[in-house]
């Protein structure tokens, strides 16, 4: 599943990395690019010592890098990172894209609030954080069930923290 808890979710910390799912690692990267390459010049061996072999080859390179640099951009755009810590009194989620671009969201971990939009968000099982006046997305770029499971996982998380702090105490005295 592509988020993982770092450090395992407790009354006093919990750390948990979301990122989006990677289909190309760099093997097959390297891979696709190597059979692009040979592909795009079986063509141009009938051709090899005209000229027309001179004139094809500078839009044959243009093509292979052009799927090169398509490749590096959506790579660097999927280089997202977001990071969901729970302190003992605060939850903060952090959010870095490819572009080195952050945002972040702090609220009382108390008063957090998990929530699962079913129909009415951007994607089906949208999953919310909601605290300090404002209501933010969390794990927008996972798939359905692993919305769902995130929604699960938080809100167990959530509700315990909760339910620890406010349980009364025993009063070893009476």
């Amino acid at each position: 599943m592509p988020y993982n808890w770092i450090q395992p979710p407790s009354d006093e910390d919990g750390e948990l990395h979301l990122w989006p799912h990677q289909s190309l690692n760099p093997e097959g990267y390297v891979r696709f690019i190597g059979v692009t390459a040979a592909l795009i010049t079986v063509p141009l061996l009938p051709l090899m010592g005209s000229a027309v072999f001179w004139g094809l080859i500078p839009f044959l390179l243009l093509a292979l890098f052009g799927m090169k640099y398509a490749l590096d951009q959506n790579r660097r755009n999927a280089q997202v990172l977001e990071i969901l810590h729970l302190g003992p009194q605060e939850a903060a989620l952090t959010r870095r894209d490819g572009r080195g671009q952050e945002q972040s969201w702090r609220c009382n971990r108390h008063w957090t609030q998990v929530a699962l939009h079913a129909d009415k968000g951007p994607v089906p099982n949208y999953v919310t954080l909601r605290g300090a006046g404002r209501e933010v997305e969390i794990g927008a770029f996972l798939s359905e069930a692993e919305r769902k499971a995130l929604y699960d996982d938080l809100s167990r998380v959530l509700r315990q923290t909760t339910s620890t702090q406010t349980a009364p105490k025993e009063n070893p005295g009476l």
